[in-house]
Parts: structure tokens; C-alpha cells; sequence
């Protein structure tokens, strides 16, 4: 499965996890028990300081990862921008 996002190409691959800033991390940490976007902000300050957010990010939308925090989104934050990249590519086909 490839993917576009945002013009670029996501084809994949998993190394990319081996440089993840959470490599080691409690994965409770980034799985909070609600979609409280309070109990997410821990796991997303630590996203914010990692060197492979965009890849983390573009592998859980390719493998559409629907619960948990990835490349700094939230599931929350993983569906409106799914909802915006699917009304912007309803655009450009209705153009």
C-alpha cells in the first residue's frame, strides 16, 4: 500500500521506529483510556521532540490506526484531518 499525504509518498517501511522518540515508552502513554484530548498531551510533547513524527504520522494513516497518539495526533486529530483531506480531494475532483 502506498499513500499520498500532503504531496508526498509514504511506502512502507518500519525502520523508522527504531529513531522514534518514544522507543521505549510506556505505550500506555500514548493509548489513553477516552479520547480526553487532556490525557493525550503527554503523548503528544513527546512527538513533538521526535525526529520521525511525519513517518509515524503517515504510517498510521496509511494503516488507518483509529485509537491511540501517532506522529502527534490524537484519533481525534487523525479523523478531521482525513475529513479534510477528503473534502479538499472532493474539491479539486469537482473542479
Amino acid at each position: 500500500m502506498v499513500m499520498a499525504l500532503e504531496g508526498q509518498i509514504w511506502e512502507p517501511e518500519h525502520e523508522w521506529r527504531d529513531d522514534s522518540a518514544c522507543a521505549g515508552t510506556d505505550a500506555d502513554v500514548f493509548f489513553p483510556p477516552s479520547e480526553d484530548e487532556s490525557l493525550a498531551m503527554a503523548a503528544k510533547k513527546i512527538c513533538g521532540l521526535c525526529p520521525v513524527q511525519e513517518q509515524c504520522l503517515q504510517y498510521a494513516l496509511a494503516t488507518n490506526q483509529t485509537e491511540g497518539v501517532w506522529g502527534g495526533m490524537s484519533s481525534g486529530d487523525r479523523r478531521r484531518l482525513r475529513r479534510r483531506m477528503r473534502d479538499r480531494d472532493r474539491r479539486k475532483r469537482a473542479s
